[in-house]
């Protein structure tokens, strides 16, 4: 009698472990593909950016009504860091993920479209 129920209490054990790990998978699978889609559109923005031309004019006035309450008027730094020769210490890539995503508290996220990061970056690279 041990033995049936035994085996018994070992089947119900296996199917509640499988269920688990099934639990398991389909929420890392769900994960990964929610990292995928975002990573890809951020990928997407990267390139668009990095493929225009911009304008250090237009990235030096961007600058000016957006970071220089941290930056200062110069870039020299306030509460943020001093941005001269910035894409010396990071490459594009990463100065748009900081710029986008506030990687570096207490540095806001903004939301800026590919054209004027692509001005800023222009407007960065002329502080160097």
């Amino acid at each position: 009698m041990s033995t049936s129920s035994s085996s018994a209490a070992e089947r119900y054990f296996n199917s509640e472990f499988v269920k688990i790990l099934f639990i398991i998978f389909v929420v890392l699978l769900i994960c990964l593909s929610i990292f995928l889609i975002t990573h890809h559109e951020n990928n997407k923005y990267i390139i668009e950016t990095l493929e225009l031309d911009g304008s250090a004019e237009e990235g030096d006035a961007l600058f000016k009504m957006n970071c220089v309450g941290c930056h200062g008027i110069t870039a020299r730094g306030l509460v943020g860091p001093d941005l001269h020769s910035i894409t010396q210490r990071l490459n594009d890539k990463e100065i748009i993920k900081q710029v986008t995503g506030g990687l570096t508290p207490p540095m806001p996220s903004f939301e800026i479209d590919p054209r004027n990061m692509s001005n800023l970056l222009k407007y960065l690279h002329s502080l160097e």
